[in-house]
């Protein structure tokens, strides 16, 4: 199994925080974003681990050479988006559309997430694409939203209308079977659109939902939360203080956007 995570952009809204350190190389209770990741990630097994880098390229690649020390059985690399300053994900991910051969995960690097995610999302029933998804009581206009037909996925995008949310991607995502190649498929054709430079690639999801089942995978009751904020840092340091003290399952669900 192979990682992909996606981590081209500064962090903006995190300044000055990000003014040198991308956003996966923050301080998260003692380890960095990334190693919070990759921990998680090289304890399930996973094999290959790139990150779709950009802002500060060369920190990433510092910090991956530690990691890759520490993880020997594990392999780590970059692919490095020299357009990250004008272009959105979608360009990241089409960038590196060489790498999505079998089955990989795909996930953003500012979502931290207990073990137990992992586990749900690659536990999960045989499918091309698997989405993990968490549902709360209310969604702000910044969480990534679902629309579901059981499990599902109809839609998927930050504007859904109210009446058609259903839940809300935590930002990681399963590629099985034909899911690679299809996803890479649709990658390639959307780049062909000027618009392309200025969408996520959670849009080439969306345009797949309609013609290929994507299910949507609830890791609800397990701990994670995305950083984009400064508050976010405090939520998140919170967080992985709670998982020395308690089990991990054991620990709320605490998405944020």
């Amino acid at each position: 199994m192979k990682a992909l995570i996606i981590g081209a952009g500064q962090g903006r809204r995190l300044l000055p925080l990000t003014e040198v350190e991308p956003k996966a190389l923050l301080d998260i209770g003692g380890k960095s974003l990334l190693e919070w990741q990759v921990d998680a990630l090289a304890e399930r097994g996973v094999a290959e681990i790139v990150f779709l880098a950009g802002f500060n390229l060369p920190a990433v690649e510092r910090s991956l050479e530690r990691l890759g020390r520490r993880w020997p059985q594990t392999q780590f690399r970059a692919v490095y988006n020299p357009f990250y300053g004008v272009a959105d994900n979608l360009a990241t991910c089409w960038m590196a559309r060489a790498e999505m051969q079998g089955d990989f995960l795909l996930l953003n690097s500012d979502t931290l997430f207990s073990p137990p995610v992992l586990h749900t999302l690659l536990d999960s029933a045989p499918a091309p694409i698997s989405l993990a998804v968490d549902h709360k009581s209310r969604y702000d206009d910044d969480d990534m939203k679902v629309e579901l037909d059981g499990s599902r996925l109809l839609d998927i995008g930050k504007t859904l209308p109210g009446e058609r949310v259903h839940g809300e991607s935590i930002g990681m995502l399963l590629f099985r079977g034909e899911g690679p190649a299809r996803f890479v498929a649709a990658l390639e054709a959307a780049m062909l659109e000027p618009a392309a430079l200025k969408q996520w690639y959670l849009s080439v999801i969306a345009a797949l939902a309609r013609e290929t089942p994507v299910q949507a995978v609830t890791i609800s009751g397990h701990a994670w939360c995305e950083i984009d904020y400064p508050v976010d840092i405090k939520k998140a340091r919170q967080m992985v203080a709670g998982w020395h003290s308690a089990p991990q399952d054991a620990v709320a669900s605490t998405g944020t956007s």
